[in-house]
């Protein structure tokens, strides 16, 4: 089997091309067939900018791929500069479109997964777009109401309950029925997507020390362990709530199959530190199968050739071994 991946080309004046194509550079053709959504311009420059030689095929429709080549399809006119660090709305909508052609495809059942670049929401809303990341963005293309935004790096797996909102406004969404839901949402994937039969699930304390008893916050008696009791009550092996700092500082985590935060930083600050550069963002929940690099569009590095592809490589594999895991089930 040869699933095809399609990759959205993320911000092009970001590192979002350069980690793409030098993870090409050694790709193995006879596990996948990537095909990159972008203008061929942009492919063009960062090959020649960086060095980067590989063997392309630019193509202006799906049927004309390629099996054995670094396949770039692109149907619309483009002619603005590229400008490596530079954040504007032309390469926020080159961005989304690119996204928006890659969901395309795999709603069509053209391709089986997708593994995104990364965007810059500053740029993409000079483009336009009124969203707060790439997770919501996909969820409302895929008619689903609720996704979950997960960190995989081997065994480690950070979920989280909230993810792009602002700090003052986090324990305003923390509620019993959503954190009930985003932990089905977790175990559901684990086994389904992970091939995990009994999977094993934390849940971490919104405030310091957990509350405390309620001495500095009663979320937890009030919110989070009563949820984590109606998921018991569904067959669910989950525990918790447990105070962030000495979960991750005694390593418990080594301990069960996935985290579930209460809010992104709480989860992914300990996990990016963990995973040393080689973590996934994973989209839990949809109808189709997302991965892509746990970092941004790093616009200071930009164009410079200094960019590690380590990240994208991971997602990449990530997203093969999903179809694969998807097809078994």
């Amino acid at each position: 089997m040869h699933p095809k991946l399609v990759i959205s080309i993320g911000d092009i004046n970001g590192i979002a091309p350069e980690v793409i194509l030098k993870s090409m550079i050694d790709h193995d053709y006879s596990k996948s067939v990537p095909i990159i959504l972008s203008p061929f311009k942009v492919v063009n420059y960062y090959s020649d900018a960086l060095d980067i030689s590989l063997d392309i095929n630019y193509c202006d429709n799906f049927d004309d791929i390629s099996l054995g080549r670094v396949n770039v399809i692109w149907d619309d006119a483009f002619t603005d500069d590229i400008q490596p660090g530079i954040i504007s709305a032309e390469s926020g909508a080159v961005a989304m479109q690119s996204i928006e052609k890659c969901i395309n495809y795999l709603k069509n059942n053209d391709a089986q997964a997708m593994v995104t670049g990364p965007i810059s929401k500053e740029a993409v809303h000079l483009a336009g777009y009124n969203i707060p990341g790439h997770t919501e963005f996909l969820a409302k293309k895929n008619d689903v109401n609720d996704v979950l935004m997960m960190l995989v790096n081997n065994n480690l797996r950070v979920a989280l309950v909230t993810a792009h909102i602002p700090i003052s406004k986090v324990s305003l969404f923390i509620e019993k029925n959503l954190i009930q839901h985003k932990a089905q949402l977790l175990d559901h994937s684990l086994k389904n997507d992970f091939g995990i039969e009994q999977p094993k699930i934390a849940v971490l304390g919104l405030n310091p020390h957990a509350g405390d008893g309620g001495v500095i916050g009663k979320e937890e008696i009030e919110v989070i362990e009563p949820a984590i009791q109606e998921a018991r009550k569904k067959g669910i092996k989950i525990e918790g709530p447990f105070p962030a700092d000495g979960f991750f500082g005694h390593q418990l985590y080594n301990q069960f199959d996935a985290i579930l935060a209460m809010y992104h930083d709480q989860g992914l600050a300990p996990f990016k530190l963990l995973s040393f550069g080689k973590g996934v963002n994973f989209t839990a929940g949809l109808p189709i199968i997302r991965t892509s690099p746990d970092h941004g569009t790093a616009f200071n590095i930009a164009g410079k050739n200094l960019a590690n592809p380590t990240s994208f490589k991971q997602a990449y594999q990530l997203a093969i071994d999903l179809v694969h895991q998807r097809n078994v089930d």
